[in-house]
């Protein structure tokens, strides 16, 4: 099992740099056309170039998220939603402000 370790790990490299490139929207692949990166990895993926060249040259660069989630906040990093303010104001917005305006509160 051990010898078809190398085998798999390209093979899982050769397909996640396949996937990523047909999932990265055209505007943001850097150095060549899409459909260029398309054809380099699926000539070049057995030894190794071309999803290397992929991740290296013309994959677009990430910004770190900062170990948060759930929502954009301020300079575009992740929020989780109990932190972020527009989700808040957007649950305000959904809360009824009279309970009694419906006719269903307290008579006195």
């Amino acid at each position: 099992m051990l010898r078809h370790l190398p085998f798999l790990l390209i093979l899982a490299l050769w397909i996640y740099a396949f996937i990523d490139c047909l999932n990265t929207p055209e505007n943001e692949v850097r150095g060549l056309p899409k459909i260029a990166w398309v054809f380099i990895i699926l000539l070049f993926g057995e030894v190794l170039i071309g999803p290397v060249a992929w991740l290296f040259a013309g994959r677009p660069r990430r910004a770190a998220t900062g170990g948060r989630a759930y929502g954009r906040g301020r300079g575009g990093q992740w929020v989780a939603p109990d932190d972020n303010p527009e989700f808040l104001k957007s649950l305000k917005k959904d809360e009824d402000p009279d309970p009694d305006k419906d006719g269903n509160g307290p008579k006195g």
